[in-house]
C-alpha cells in the first residue's frame, strides 16, 4: 500500500515556495495594519493637542474680550464695547465645541470631582511657585495676583467639594456672591468685608 503522507522535506518546491509567499503576505499585511494603527493614534494625538491648545486660546481670548469691553465703556467707546462682548460670546462657542470634541463635559459628578482636582493643584502646587517667583523678582503686581488666586481657589475646592458630598441629596437653592476685586466666592450673601482683599461687601456680584 503506498505511503499517502508526504514529508516536509519530500513534498515539491513549488508548494513550499507558494507556502512561504503566503505566510510573507500575510505577515506583510499584519505589518502594514500596525503601522495604521500607530499612524491613526499619532494623528489622533496631534488632533487632541490641537484641541488642547485652541480650546486655551479660545477661552483666553473670552476673558481678554470681556475685559477689553469694561475698558472701551469706561473710555466711552460703547459699539467698540459691544463688539468686543460680541467676539467673547462667539469664542466662548469655539471654547465649548473643542471641549466637547475632547470629551471632556462629563457627568456632574465627575465634573466636580475634575473641579476639585484642578483647584487642588492650583493652590498646593501651581500658584506657590507663581508666588515664590514673583517674590523673588520684586514684582509686586504679579505676586498680589498670584497671592489673591492661590487664596481663593482653596475655597473653591471646598465649595466643589460641600457641593459633590451632597449633590444627590440636597436640593437647596441660594445665589453666590463674588468679591470683583480677588474673586472670593461666597455663599447665600455677601460678607461686610472680603476676607482675602477687604474690599467691601457691597460691592460683591451677586450670581444666581
Amino acid at each position: 500500500m503506498p505511503d499517502l503522507y508526504i514529508k516536509p522535506w519530500q513534498r515539491p518546491s513549488e508548494c513550499i515556495f507558494l507556502e512561504t509567499s503566503l505566510i510573507i503576505c500575510y505577515l506583510i499585511s499584519i505589518k502594514v495594519m500596525l503601522n495604521n494603527l500607530i499612524k491613526k493614534e499619532k494623528f489622533m494625538s496631534k488632533s487632541e493637542d490641537a484641541l488642547k491648545e485652541a480650546f486655551a486660546g479660545e477661552s483666553q481670548a473670552n476673558r481678554k474680550y470681556l475685559a477689553f469691553a469694561a475698558k472701551a465703556d469706561q473710555e466711552g467707546f460703547p459699539q467698540a464695547a459691544r463688539l468686543f462682548r460680541a467676539a467673547a460670546e462667539a469664542e466662548t462657542i469655539h471654547a465649548h465645541a473643542h471641549l466637547r470634541a475632547l470629551k471632556g463635559i462629563k457627568s456632574t459628578k465627575e465634573n466636580l470631582q475634575e473641579a476639585i482636582a484642578g483647584e487642588t493643584h492650583e493652590f498646593t502646587r501651581m500658584y506657590p511657585a507663581m508666588i515664590e517667583t514673583a517674590k523673588n523678582e520684586g514684582n509686586k503686581d504679579a505676586q498680589r495676583s498670584f497671592t489673591f488666586a492661590n487664596d481663593v481657589e482653596k475655597i473653591h475646592a471646598g465649595l466643589y467639594q460641600q457641593m459633590l458630598d451632597k449633590l444627590e441629596i440636597s436640593k437647596e437653592s441660594y445665589s453666590y456672591y463674588i468679591c470683583p476685586v480677588c474673586g472670593y466666592t461666597s455663599e447665600k450673601e455677601a460678607p461686610d468685608t472680603c476676607p482675602v482683599c477687604s474690599a467691601k461687601g457691597k460691592m460683591f456680584k451677586k450670581v444666581d
